[in-house]
Order: structure tokens, then sequence, then C-alpha cells
């Protein structure tokens, strides 16, 4: 009998702000794990920070997660809402990437860490499969207590904690009534057992084991501890063994299995988890259907038995395997060449521990390097641009022949190209050629800083994986050849700049749905009258492609030239085009004349979202107008006019129905809360006002539709009239 040092192979545990509020949310929820999301400065980005109460391999794919990924906790912090996932068929349905990494019975809930000030990251905890499927009412109100209870912590800490680069685990179970008092009784008690007893951590890894567990598994109690049985045991090296453990950690169930042993005997594994590892209880099994052992042919069973060790060395882990799952369900969701090479520098390169990766694309008979990892710029500017048939790397060789390549050292490397190891400073290669039906597509180099050799398993997998890297990056360069035709078309489309006018500060911004073509139908303008009177314009031509693009045009066109007519006859006469046209779209478009001399402002609306206003020392209102069509329903329709007085720094925000449908809120009320925000910082210049308002609005900037944002504020009186201008 024997037991490992305690805390042996574990991580140094945190005592931090995040640790500490961690553990506690998941005590007080009567959680079995937890896991705090931090986002990155751009908000773009989930970093793990803290975990505890499971594995940190059964995370990893989840270290670092793009916020617009399908996954709960994203879900919780993009639309600012507990998100609850009572089962693994709620979890497959909604969540099926996420499933696929993680198929265990458990319960699931994601609530966003949103501050005062700012959303932080998010919140998740797990309870065992016994959880009933259903939260109620009070518990969810006890988890979105506590993920506020941790923002507002963050709120206040003066130097709060950044996005990790690596996640930190800290230990959930409880001191134990026997902590402080000698363990001698318990492993006595253990040791006069007949039966084995062996403990793992959460991790896996051997504490305990005792002198029963040590013979029934034929290895000696020092050799054990520490490890994971299906390293140290080859006849356990198989993936179903490590799916058990996996399984009694995730859903905290007690799960039983039997194991063969050479040359002859099965065991029985029977595991009981807690928040602070398993505990073991191994006895003889007999055969199935108590028949004397299956033989080879030969009745050898310990010639089967060596056999299946040997295949099951060659089988990749239960981890691994979920990780490729995981690694092909997240390629499939990449989208532009830049998603392609983060998501393997990300993932894949952690996944095999290696160092360096650079990706290249075949574009005009050359390797483009689209993007690389753990590189100098001056070894990338040597590869970049190599011939497809290059036999300075061999890049070319696994094009040419489609048989990837593996080098487990420098020297193995120089004694085929002897100047591949100098470009780099590398020590080990693995050159995977990308082919889509024989066709190049380009190479995925993954290098290491010492040698390294290529098990059968890794090269296998890393073969599989070079596939679905190919077809990311093909599809990817095509989203991305679309995407730049549609970034130049809505370029043309759109003002390439506001006009200057005395009396008259200006800002506009226009922002794409988050994924798609980028080609929308929001559009703004101004045009300069004469030197005291501008006209502003802001629209949405229904639809996200080349027709309401083309569209939007077309109305800009037809509103430039009739501006100088009142705004209803404006709308009236645009109305009239479209009609003429026979389009099939609709749009929506508030015009308005605003004339400084005077200081008034007057609006049409062909039902387009009100604007915002605020005057001096009065608080900020949704501007209330008369509702009327939008433009294309009818001929003949009438645009009722608004009038009002616009004195010195007067602020009007005009903008479309994508900065206020924000998922799970009120548009209505989304308004009148910028139109509050607009006065709370109205002495900001109209440039960061501008900014200011879109990020309050999107604090994650994870837009689901298209947005066009135009700020003015009256400055001072402007200069007298001199004539009629149009710009």
């Amino acid at each position: 009998m024997c037991a490992a040092p305690p805390g042996s192979g574990e991580r140094p545990a945190g005592t931090g702000l995040l640790a500490t509020a961690l553990v506690g949310a998941v005590h007080r929820t009567g959680a079995s794990a937890g896991a705090l999301y931090l986002l990155d400065d751009a908000g773009r980005t989930l970093a793990l920070a803290v975990l505890c109460g499971l594995p940190e391999e059964v995370v990893w794919p989840w270290r670092r997660i793009p916020l617009a990924t399908t996954a709960p906790v994203c879900e919780a912090v993009r639309e600012d809402r507990l998100v609850w996932v009572g089962s693994q068929e709620d979890l497959a349905r909604a969540y099926p990437r996420v499933a696929a990494s993680l198929p265990y019975r458990f319960a699931l809930a994601a609530a966003p860490l949103s501050g005062r000030t700012r959303r932080w990251g998010g919140l998740v905890l797990l309870w065992p499969a016994t959880h009933p499927e259903r939260a109620t009412r009070r518990e969810r109100g006890h988890i979105s207590a506590e993920a506020r209870h941790i923002a507002y912590a963050l709120d206040e800490h003066p130097d709060p904690p950044e996005a990790p680069e690596q996640p930190h685990r800290v230990e959930l179970a409880e001191p134990h009534p026997y902590a402080g008092r000698t363990g001698q009784a318990a492993a006595d008690y253990a040791e006069r057992l007949p039966e084995g007893a062996l403990a793992l951590d959460l991790e896996g890894r051997i504490t305990f084991v005792n002198g029963a567990a040590a013979a029934l598994l034929g290895r000696a109690a020092d050799r054990l501890l520490g490890t994971r049985p299906w390293q140290s045991l080859p006849w356990l090296d198989q993936p179903a063994v490590e799916d058990h453990y996996r399984t009694a950690v995730i859903s905290r169930e007690p799960v039983e299995f039997t194991a063969p042993q050479p040359p002859d005997r099965r065991l029985r594994f029977e595991l009981y988890p807690d928040a602070g590892g398993i505990s073991v209880r191994i006895t003889p099994a007999p055969a199935p259907g108590g028949a004397a052992p299956v033989t080879d042919g030969d009745g050898s069973g310990a010639a089967r038995s060596a056999r299946s060790a040997s295949a099951a060395s060659r089988t990749a882990h239960s981890g691994r395997l979920y990780q490729l799952l995981h690694l092909a369900s997240a390629l499939t969701e990449t989208v532009a060449v830049s998603d392609v090479v983060e998501l393997v520098a990300g993932q894949v390169l952690p996944a095999f521990g290696a160092d360096g990766l650079v990706l290249s694309a075949a574009d005009a008979g050359r390797l483009k390097i689209t993007g690389w990892h753990g590189y100098d710029r001056q070894a990338i500017e040597r590869l970049d641009g190599l011939p497809l048939g290059t036999d300075v790397t061999p890049a070319g060789r696994v094009l040419s022949t489609g048989v990837p390549s593996f080098f487990a050292s420098a020297r193995e490397m120089a004694g085929e190209f002897p100047d591949a190891p100098l470009m780099s400073g590398k020590q080990a290669w693995a050159f995977l050629p990308l082919l889509i039906s024989g066709r190049p597509v380009g190479c995925c180099i993954l290098s290491y800083d010492r040698p390294h050799a290529f098990t059968a398993d890794e090269r296998a997998v890393l073969t599989s994986l070079a596939g679905l890297i190919a077809q990311a990056l093909d599809r990817a360069r095509l989203y991305d050849a679309v995407h730049g035709l549609a970034l130049g078309l809505q370029e043309t489309l759109l003002p390439h700049g506001l006009p200057e006018v005395p009396g008259l500060a200006m800002a506009a911004r226009y922002l794409p749905a988050g994924r798609g073509m980028d080609i929308g139908g929001d559009f703004y303008d101004v045009i300069r009258l004469d030197a005291t009177t501008v006209a502003a314009v802001i629209g949405d031509v229904q639809g996200h492609n080349v027709a309401a693009a083309a569209l939007m045009g077309q109305v800009r066109t037809a509103i430039r030239a009739t501006a100088g007519a009142p705004p209803d006859q404006v709308l009236a006469r645009t109305n009239q085009v479209l009609m003429d046209l026979g389009t099939d779209l609709l749009v929506s478009t508030l015009y308005a004349r605003i004339d400084l001399a005077r200081g008034r402002a007057t609006l049409a609306s062909a039902g387009h979202p009100p604007p915002l206003l605020h005057r001096p020392g009065r608080p900020g209102l949704v501007v209330g107008l008369d509702p009327a069509p939008l433009l294309g329903i009818d001929t003949g329709t009438a645009y009722p006019v608004s009038d009002f007085a616009l004195p010195p720094q007067t602020t009007l925000a005009f903008y479309t129905d994508g900065l206020v449908e924000v998922p799970g809120t009120d548009a209505d009320r989304t308004a009148a809360d910028l139109a509050e925000h607009l006065a709370r910082h109205h002495d900001q210049d109209v440039d960061h006002l501008i900014d200011h308002l879109i990020r309050h609005a999107w604090p994650t900037a994870n837009y689901t539709d298209d947005t066009a944002v135009l700020l003015l504020r009256t400055t001072a009186a402007p200069p007298p009239p001199a004539g009629r201008v149009r710009t």
C-alpha cells in the first residue's frame, strides 16, 4: 500500500480574486464544477481564466473561444442573458460542436459577467447528471446573482485581471473531516480489504493504491503512483477506459466497466466520483457467460492479449479523438483565412505540442504565406513566395506526391534538404500537403523547437486533419475574395467623406454585420445645399445582397437629385422613382433639412427609426415623428413633416435599426437609453461620442445587422448665406 505526496502532479492553487469568487459560486449554487472566462482587450475572444472541478484536458478545446462561436458562454455574453442547458440532448440540439467534444451527461448554466461599466466575460457552472433538467426560477436567480457579484468585484478591483494565455486550475473540494489527523488508520483499513482500492485525482492520476490493487493490476505501487492507469498499464491503454474516467468526472455518477487483463483474466472497475477525486474498487470478474477466456487459434490467450495491447497503443486516447472531433467541427465554422490561421495556431499547435506554424496557399504557381506563428519575420520572408515545385524545403515534394513528410530532427531534415534547417532554426517538422481532389491548395507546416519523434497516431491524425484544413482554407480564400469585392462595392456606394460646413460638426460610421458578404443596404449622406443649409439623410434598403446595395445607390442618387425641395417632397419623388423601377425591395428613409442660420430642423420619415436629440441643459430624447409608410409601397403617399429648434451645441443622432435591435432587448427602450447616454456624454467631440454610443449599444461589437450612424452637432452661428451650394 502506498500513497502519493499531497498535491503531487497538481498546479499551484490560486488564491486571487477570480479563484476565490469561482469556488464560492460553485459551492453556493450546489454545482460540481465551474469556469470563469474573461473577454480580451478587443472584446472578441473569451479566454478561460480559472477552472475548478474538472481536469484541464476536458476543457482544452475551449480555452480560447471567439465570441461569435455557437457555445453557451458565448451566447450568454453576446446576448447578456443566462443560458441554461439541462441535458445532453439539449446540448446536442442547440450546441452540436460542444456536445461533440463533451459527450457526457450533465447540466450547464452560463451567465454574463455584466458589471456597472463593462461586460467582463462569462461564468460557467456544471451540475451532475442527477440534476433536474429544468432550473427553477429561484436557482436561475442565484446563478445570475453570483455572476453579478463577480462582475461588481471586478468593477471595484484597482487592478482587475486580464484575459490569460493559460487557465489556472484551483481545488474545489472542501476540507475533509479527517484533515489534519493521521491517515494511518484509513490506510491500514484499506490494506486489510481483500479487494483492490485505488484513488484518482480529477486529472486521472493515481494518488493512492493498496496492496490488493497493486497485485491485481500486476504493477508495484511505487510505479503506479502519479501516473494515469491507461498510461502505466498498456492493457488499459484504450479509448473506452479513459472515456469511463471522463464520464465519472463530468457526470459525477458511479461508473462500472470490465477490462481484460493479460493473459486470461478480467477485472471489474467501479468508479465513485466526487468533487475531490475518484475512488476505484477493483475486483476479479468472471469471463463472459462463465466460460473460459477466449483464446487465439493457437490457444494462446497471451498472444491475443499482446496483440490487443499493441493495437490499443496504436489507438488514439479518447481525449485525442474528442479533440479531433472538436477541431473538425471548429474548422467547418471558419469563414475567413484569418479564422483558419487563428484556429490552427490556437488549437492544433497545442494539441500536438508544436511550437511553430506556417500556413501557405497556392497562388499563381507559388506558395504565398497566409499566416504564421512562432517564427520571426526574417524567416517568413525567406519562406514566402517559394515555387510550388521548390526543392529548397519538402513543401514542393509533399504537394507533388500528396504524401506528408515528417522529420524528427534537424539532422534528418538536412540529409534530404540541406538548406531547410538553416531557414528557420527549428528542430522538427511536419509538412502536410493541403489538397482538394488532387489540386494543391497550399501547405501546412508544424514545427518544433526541439527534436520530436512523430508517433504513428500523430501521423495518422495530422494527415486526416490536413484534409480538413485544406477544405477550410479553400473555402476561406473564396470568402475573402468575395468579401474584398463586397467591401469595394460598399465603399464606392457610401460617401468617401463628409462636407465641411461652418457651424456644424459631423461624424458617421458604417458597421457591417458580424458575418456575411458585408454588402448591405444601409446608407447615409450629408448634402450641402448652401452656405448655411444642409440635408442629412439616412436609410436602409431591405436585404443584404448585391441587389440591395445597387438599389441603395439608386436611392442616394434620387435623393441628391431632389435635395433642394422640402423634405416631404424629396421623399415623395424618391418613392415615385422606386415605383417606376418596379423593385420588390422596400426602403426606410429619414430626410432632414437643417437651416443653421435660423437654427431649425425640418424632418420627414418614410418608416425609419426616429433620431435622438439632445439640447444643452435638457435631457436627451427620441424625437417624435408622425409615422409614414416605407418607400416603394404605393404612389401618392404623403410624408408628414416635423420641425423643431436647433440651438448651438444641439446634437442629433440618425441611425438605422441595426443600432437598437439588440437581441433580448426592446428597440424602443434601447433608443431611449441611447438618448440618455447622448445627454450624459454631450461634452465629448462627435468622433468620440459616436463610437461611445455604438459601444454602449453593442459592448461586444458582435453586430447582428448592418448599421449606419450619423451624428450632427451645431457648434456656433454660421456666417450669413452666400448663395446656393451643392456638394
